[in-house]
C-alpha cells in the first residue's frame, strides 16, 4: 500500500488572493431572542430582477401572464421592469397601465438608476398610473466608488441628492392631477460591500429630501447585491441601521438578498429578526448569478410555523408551470417545498415511520378503517388535527401536492414502505409477518433488477407471493 502524503495535487491558489469580510462589532444585538410572528411586506421582482438575469428574457405577454398570477398569489407590490432600460420595458409598463390590468390595491414598481435622463423616462413610463413606486439607486461600496466610478464619498452623496431632489419634483408634479399616487424607493446598491456607517449617511441625506411622515413612509431597501457575509452578520448590520435611522417609524425598512454563498433565505428570515418590514425577492428564487431570496419558500417557511404568509400557494404546480413556462427553467427535484422529491422517502426506515404517522393521524381523525385511502379522502382533517408526520414537514396537500409520491420502493426500502404503498393504492393490508416476509422478497427483487417499482408491479408481486404461499386474503383488494 502507498502510503506517501498526496504532495503532488494542485492546490488552489489563495493566500493574499481573497480577502475576509470586516467584522462588525455590534453586542447589544436583540433580533437572536426575537422570533417570527408575522409575515412582512412581501414584493416580488421577478419582472424585474428575474427577468434581466434570463437566457431568453420574457416578451410582453408572458410578462403580463407572470404579472398576472402575481397578482392571483396575492402580491400587493410588484416591481415590474426597467423602463428606461429598454422599448420592451417602457411598452410592458405603458400596456399594465393603459389596459387597466392592475388591480386598485397593487402598486407597481419600477427601477432606475440615478440618472436625470432614466429618471424623467422612468416617470413618462408611469404616466396615469394609480399607485406606483419609483425605486431609485446607486451603487456605494468602496470598491464601485474607487474603480467604478472614481468618485469621493460626499461625490457619490451628492449624485444620490441630487436624484432625489428631480424625483420629488417629478412626484409632486405628477400627483398633481389628483389620480396618482407615487411613494418613493431608495437602495444603497452594494449595501453588504459598503461601510454601514457610511450606508447611513448616504440613507439619511435621501430622507431629509423627502421629509417622509408614518402616513407616508419612504422605503429603504437594504440589497446583499453580492453576499458577502453571513446571515447573522447581515442581521446585527440590519438591526444597527434600523436603531440608528433618525425617523425609524417614517421608514419602511426593505430587504433584497441574493443568494452567492447559498443563505439568500436565511439572511432575509434573520433580518425580518432584525427589524425588517419587507421583502423583495422572486418566485423559486430567481435571479442574477446564483439568484434572489426564493418568497415561495420564505413564505411556506411561514406557513410551516402556524403563521399565515399571505400569499397564497396551495397549488404550487400551477407556481412552477408559470415559472418554467414564462422564464424557460427547469425547478430542480430537491427545490424546498415545490420539488418532485421533496416529499418522497426511499429509505425503509422514513418509509415505516411515515406510514405509522398516517395512521396515527388516522386514529386522531377517527376513522375506522385503516386504510390510507380513507384517510387521503378525509379532507377537514387539517383544521382539527395537529400534523405531526416524520419526515414531512407540511402536509403535501396544502401546496397542491398529493402523497402518491411520500414513499416509492427501491433496494433502499423496508416493508414499511412496501406495506404503506399496497395500502394506500389498493386498501391491502398486511399481518406483520406478511410484511416481515413480503419486505424480504421485493428488497432482492429491486436489488436484483436495480430499479425502482412501482405500486402495481408491488401488486402483482403481492398476488403472487401470496398464491404460492397458498394463502387467500380474507379482506378486500381495492382496485
Amino acid at each position: 500500500m502507498n502510503t506517501k502524503p498526496n504532495n503532488f495535487i494542485k492546490r488552489m491558489p489563495l493566500a493574499g488572493k481573497y480577502q475576509p469580510f470586516p467584522k462588525f462589532h455590534y453586542p447589544e444585538r436583540q433580533w437572536p431572542d426575537k422570533k417570527l410572528e408575522k409575515p412582512p411586506l412581501w414584493c416580488s421582482v421577478d419582472l424585474r430582477d428575474g427577468n434581466q438575469a434570463l437566457i431568453t428574457p420574457m416578451n410582453i405577454d408572458e410578462k403580463l401572464e407572470f404579472f398576472q398570477y402575481l397578482v392571483k398569489v396575492g402580491f400587493k407590490e410588484i416591481e415590474v421592469g426597467y423602463p428606461s432600460a429598454s422599448e420592451t420595458e417602457f411598452q410592458f409598463v405603458r400596456k399594465l397601465i393603459e389596459e387597466n390590468h392592475i388591480p386598485d390595491d397593487v402598486s407597481i414598481q419600477v427601477l432606475t438608476q440615478s440618472r436625470e435622463d432614466l429618471i424623467r423616462r422612468t416617470f413618462e413610463s408611469l404616466h396615469g398610473v394609480k399607485n406606483g413606486i419609483v425605486h431609485f439607486y446607486n451603487s456605494t461600496s468602496e470598491v464601485q466608488r474607487r474603480i467604478v466610478f472614481q468618485k469621493s464619498k460626499e461625490e457619490i452623496i451628492q449624485l444620490a441628492v441630487e436624484a432625489a431632489d428631480l424625483i420629488l419634483d417629478l412626484k409632486l408634479e405628477a400627483e398633481n392631477n389628483g389620480h396618482t399616487k407615487i411613494r418613493i424607493q431608495y437602495s444603497p446598491e452594494s449595501f453588504t460591500s459598503t461601510e454601514p456607517e457610511y450606508a447611513l449617511e448616504i440613507c439619511e441625506r435621501v430622507i431629509e429630501v423627502f421629509q417622509p411622515t408614518e402616513e407616508e413612509p419612504i422605503c429603504i431597501n437594504l440589497p446583499a447585491t453580492v453576499e458577502v457575509y453571513t446571515p447573522n452578520v447581515y442581521a446585527d448590520i440590519v438591526e444597527w441601521f434600523g436603531k440608528n435611522l433618525k425617523n425609524r417609524k417614517a421608514v419602511t425598512l426593505s430587504l433584497h438578498t441574493h443568494n452567492d454563498r447559498g443563505t439568500g433565505v436565511a439572511a432575509s428570515e434573520l433580518g425580518l429578526l432584525a427589524g425588517a418590514d419587507r421583502i423583495e425577492g422572486t418566485l423559486l428564487g430567481n435571479g442574477e448569478r446564483t439568484g434572489n431570496a426564493d418568497i415561495v419558500n420564505l413564505a411556506l417557511n411561514f406557513y410551516s410555523q402556524g403563521i399565515d404568509p399571505g400569499l397564497d400557494f396551495s397549488n404550487v404546480q400551477e407556481t412552477i408551470r408559470i415559472f418554467e413556462k414564462c422564464n424557460k427553467l427547469k425547478v430542480p427535484e430537491r427545490h424546498p417545498y415545490v420539488g418532485e422529491l421533496v416529499f418522497t422517502a426511499f429509505s425503509g426506515s422514513h418509509q415505516d415511520a411515515i406510514h405509522k404517522g398516517f395512521l396515527d393521524l388516522n386514529s386522531k381523525a377517527q376513522l375506522n378503517s385503516k386504510s390510507m385511502n380513507e384517510y387521503n379522502s378525509h379532507s377537514n382533517y387539517n383544521k382539527e388535527i395537529k400534523w405531526e408526520v416524520p419526515y414531512i414537514p407540511i402536509d403535501p396537500k396544502d401546496i397542491g401536492k398529493d402523497y402518491t409520491a411520500v414513499v416509492r420502493i427501491n433496494s433502499q426500502s423496508g416493508k414499511g414502505g412496501v406495506s404503506y404503498m399496497l395500502e394506500k393504492d389498493f386498501g391491502i393490508v398486511m399481518s406483520p409477518e406478511e410484511k416481515k416476509q413480503f419486505g424480504i422478497l421485493v428488497k432482492d427483487y429491486s436489488n436484483q433488477y436495480w430499479r425502482e417499482i412501482n405500486s402495481l408491479e408491488l401488486k402483482k408481486m403481492w398476488e403472487k407471493f401470496l398464491a404460492k404461499s397458498n394463502k387467500v386474503p380474507t379482506y378486500k383488494v381495492e382496485t
